[in-house]
């Protein structure tokens, strides 16, 4: 059963195109991703699905519900964690689980079980009443989920969860998200450019570029577009086009200074590689061997990788 259904989603600012005809339908109890570059439109398309902007043109359902048309129906069904923190400082855990709670209208009793509910469930119960202000980033992470969760949402928004935490803390956090899909049966949308975060925690991943979903898969079939070990050479690339000519390898991807193979047995090839760019008179800087990634499937699908849409 489809918890979200979007077709044909637009979202233009004057003459600027966000978001540009998009269509995807999510299962319920899935772990959905929206993986891309800053500015490629996830943000914009989180915000069309939690009503905090209109569409457009196209339709838009969750939970059964039009974004357009059933807004207070949407709000009701869906808990969002923003990208940026929009915790009041000032105030302790517990007090901002209870302001959220009463903008509900959550009967009291009710509310006082669902706060130490939620907190135990993102270990937070020892600093229900420590102040925000002296929380970790990640404390703070933890909260807005549990924030997120209290009115028993069917669906819950993640935008960039993890962005600027250490690596440890973000593990942590994945863990968490994995948690309350799998016990908690909640249905999860997340948008991330890390693409390690994409290939561990989804059931599907949609790769969006400049407004468009150029690819929609589970990470693993996604990969799969890949095929084989991928050997990135870096070089002048005026003559690596010459690789493509060697009966093993299966594709090439080419960029400003490097060639992005795709080849079987990626270690074995290496010496016949290196033979072939002296034989050539091509100089090679550096070789590197992995197994495909989502960055490599972002790479065949818009040329380039996300790391330099960010400008990193």
């Amino acid at each position: 059963m489809s918890i979200i259904e979007t077709k044909n989603l637009v979202k233009k600012f004057k003459n600027f195109t966000a978001v540009d005809n998009i269509s995807f339908d999510m299962e319920e109890g899935e772990i959905f991703a929206l993986l891309g570059p800053n500015g490629a439109g996830k943000t914009t398309t989180i915000k069309m699905l939690t009503t905090l902007l209109m569409p457009t043109s196209g339709i838009a359902m969750v939970s059964g519900f039009n974004v357009a048309t059933q807004r207070d129906e949407v709000r009701e069904s869906i808990g969002v964690v923003f990208q940026n923190v929009a915790l009041d400082k000032y105030m302790t855990g517990q007090e901002n689980l209870e302001f959220h709670a009463w903008m509900y209208s959550m009967p009291s009793k009710e509310r006082k079980a669902r706060i130490q509910e939620v907190l135990a469930l993102v270990d937070l119960t020892e600093k229900a009443n420590v102040l925000v202000e002296n929380y970790s980033g990640g404390m703070q992470r933890r909260l807005e989920i549990a924030r997120g969760l209290m009115h028993y949402p069917k669906v819950l928004f993640l935008d960039e969860p993890t962005l600027g935490l250490d690596t440890q803390t973000k593990r942590k956090i994945w863990d968490y998200i994995m948690m309350l899909n799998k016990k908690r049966n909640i249905s999860i949308v997340l948008t991330t450019h890390y693409m390690e975060e994409a290939d561990f925690l989804s059931n599907r991943v949609a790769i969006i570029d400049k407004g468009k979903i150029v690819a929609l898969d589970t990470p693993k079939n996604l990969k799969n577009i890949i095929g084989a070990d991928v050997i990135t050479l870096e070089m002048e690339c005026g003559d690596c086009m010459q690789f493509k000519n060697l009966p093993f390898v299966r594709a090439l991807d080419k960029h400003d200074d490097f060639v992005a193979l795709s080849v079987e047995n990626g270690e074995q090839k290496i010496p016949t590689l290196i033979e072939f760019a002296q034989a050539n008179g091509i100089k090679i800087k550096s070789v590197e061997l992995h197994k495909p990634s989502l960055e490599d499937v972002f790479l065949r699908f818009t040329g380039t990788t996300i790391r330099e849409r960010n400008g990193q």
